[in-house]
């Protein structure tokens, strides 16, 4: 049976879970790839710790290069995560012609179409499932299992701090700071939240599915995102009056020659699969021509989960050498560069979910429904609440609206904000 060598970048959490996984079914993968895959080495600055992982003799190393440069090894996993030297690394490993696995989301968002470049000019493969979604196989799904389809649109929560978050905020009714807290003590969120709960590590994710679902990347600056950091309990209650639940939504979905692709917090309705997905578990639904909806759920972080990914793509690649090819010399097809564009934030057309901390006197809510009208947007249902959780002299009016553009509903908010009628600025929120 023919050995393959693999070198892992990164001793840390999904390093070592990528080590042990190697380790623990050598075996079983042999006999189900028909390929030996063998760990030859392993690189990190700190191979003293102990991170439960009995590696074999001589393979911890401090000297990545020397891995890299290894003829023995042909596949190199990058877990090192960021884009300073695991960039580096990354590219290195392609020009000595290895194939690399990798589930480094900012760095595919960031530099993707050089790194997939790289490997198609040195004929190897490069694959990435982890590195949106964990443990679910989102990227095998775009990449091959719907391969026939157009994809019509992608709506996935793929950030497991954001949705736990909210999880708590509406079961429990707690506030945005405390369930933070809680998340950090739990190890559910970083000392530093803010790639998280500001949005960004989803929209590293989203920039990845459109990159696949359409054929070309948007860079991150691009891309319209808001985060959970400023969303208000009243609002997690107020959304479940109507029927609804808050989530951190990603959006990649296309309309003719335009691609709209964003992060919100979005209502969705109880009655959607989505709503159903809580606490750490992701889910990520799919429209496609053919298929119509599919979804795919599952933990979208943590060592095992991410790890079960990133093994599995080396499987599939070591079963491509043994067998002389590479199935993706061209990652990411850039076949629609050029003949899709971003969609303006301005002309995104949703329904909305907006509250109005107004002044409670005869006829502030009809300044509020002449304006929105004046603007094209329409309302579909209002609601006045009990006036104790603003001041005396305001009452919190909740209105959802009918599917209006964006810059409309903008240039509405600004108007009403002007006209006197509002004690603190409008809340906006998109609905599914």
């Amino acid at each position: 049976m023919k050995e393959i060598g693999v070198g892992i970048l990164g001793f840390g959490t999904v390093g070592a879970g990528v080590a042990e996984g190697l380790l623990r079914n050598r075996k079983l993968m042999a006999e189900r790839l028909g390929v030996d895959i063998a760990l030859k080495g392993i690189a990190d600055l700190d191979i003293t710790t102990d991170r439960g992982v009995a590696a074999p003799d001589g393979v911890l190393t401090t000297d990545a290069p020397a891995v890299i440069a290894d003829p023995d090894i042909r596949i190199v996993v990058e877990t090192i995560g960021g884009t300073g030297v695991a960039r580096k690394f990354v590219m290195d490993a392609l020009n000595a012609g290895k194939c690399v696995v990798t589930a480094n989301k900012k760095l595919l968002a960031e530099h993707g179409r050089e790194i997939f470049d790289t490997a198609a000019k040195n004929g190897v493969d490069i694959y990435f499932g982890a590195s949106v979604g964990g443990g679910i196989p989102i990227i095998r799904v775009l990449r091959e299992g719907l391969a026939g389809n157009q994809i019509e649109s992608v709506h996935g929560i793929l950030n497991g701090t954001c949705n736990y978050i909210l999880t708590r905020m509406e079961n429990e009714g707690a506030g945005f700071d405390a369930v933070l807290k809680d998340a950090q003590r739990l190890g559910y969120a970083e000392a530093d939240p803010s790639l998280d709960i500001d949005g960004f590590d989803t929209a590293h994710k989203a920039c990845i599915l459109a990159a696949l679902a359409y054929g070309f990347q948007p860079t991150l600056d691009q891309v319209q995102v808001e985060g959970i950091r400023n969303l208000d309990g009243m609002d997690v209650r107020y959304a479940a009056d109507f029927g609804y639940r808050i989530k951190l939504l990603a959006v990649v979905a296309r309309d003719g020659d335009e691609v709209e692709v964003g992060v919100h917090p979005t209502l969705v309705p109880f009655t959607h699969m989505l709503a159903s997905v809580n606490g750490v578990f992701n889910a990520a639904m799919v429209k496609g021509d053919m298929s119509d909806y599919t979804m795919y759920y599952g933990r979208g972080a943590g060592r095992a989960p991410t790890a079960s990914t990133v093994v599995g793509d080396i499987g599939d690649i070591a079963r491509n050498l043994a067998h002389g090819e590479t199935r993706y010399t061209r990652a990411v097809p850039s076949y629609a560069e050029g003949k899709v564009r971003l969609r303006a934030a301005g002309d995104i057309a949703s329904a909305f979910y907006l509250r109005f901390m107004l002044a409670d006197r005869p006829g502030a809510f009809g300044t509020v429904a002449t304006i929105l009208g004046r603007h094209d947007v329409s309302i579909s249902a209002a609601s006045q609440k009990a006036g104790a959780e603003g001041a005396a002299e305001h009452v919190p009016v909740v209105a959802l609206t009918h599917k209006a553009k964006a810059s409309n509903l903008d240039a509405a908010l600004a108007e009403i904000k002007a006209s006197g009628v509002l004690a603190a600025d409008p809340t906006r929120l998109r609905m599914l």
